[in-house]
């Protein structure tokens, strides 16, 4: 078992101009890296033998609207079944540019965690098989957790379009409850 702090070496020593900074907090090891190689980071981590990271154990976004340069983050959070050591990748994605490849190709389980990406922040995966929303109806208008999304709103303006039509379904199904 390697530590985190070795992997994030490893990263920084085979790939010096993409990784942007590497943190520890809590023993929990951080590696920031840009965007652009990030399918080809992925694959040294989950191909290399002494790495074999086999496992994506979540995939998330974050919005650090108006703190950071560049505004979202997706977190990659790994883990190696064979050698029980784990590393967390954060690439960097602008809000004018704001896409990353997709590692469904690496890891198939991460098909969903990135259409919740997607769903809530706005984050398009080149190459995904099936990019649409996953939690959200398709015809929502925006992503509920960006940082400028609404808390409140006035329901005339931003009413999603089948909240009605769900209203009377629901109402409709009111008769057959058991009771």
């Amino acid at each position: 078992m390697m530590e985190p702090k070795e992997i994030a070496g490893l990263i920084k020593d085979r790939y010096p101009t993409e990784v942007k900074d590497i943190t520890e907090f809590r023993g929990q090891v951080s590696v920031v890296i840009k965007k652009d190689r990030l399918k080809e980071i992925m694959k040294y981590l989950f191909s290399t033998p002494e790495l074999y990271f086999d496992y994506l154990e979540d995939l998330c976004g974050v919005d650090y609207a108006g703190k950071k340069d560049n505004r979202f983050e997706v977190v990659y959070h790994l883990y190696s079944m064979r050698h029980r050591h784990m590393i967390r990748i954060k690439a960097e994605v602008p809000e004018d540019d704001c896409n990353i490849d997709s590692v469904t190709d690496i890891w198939a389980g991460a098909n969903w965690h990135e259409r919740e990406c997607f769903d809530m922040f706005g984050i398009r995966f080149n190459g995904h098989p099936d990019l649409r929303r996953i939690l959200m109806p398709e015809d929502w208008e925006g992503y509920p957790l960006r940082k400028d999304y609404p808390l409140k709103a006035d329901l005339g303006e931003m009413e999603w379009k089948g909240y009605k039509e769900t209203i009377e379904i629901a109402e409709r199904n009111k008769i057959y409850e058991i009771r």
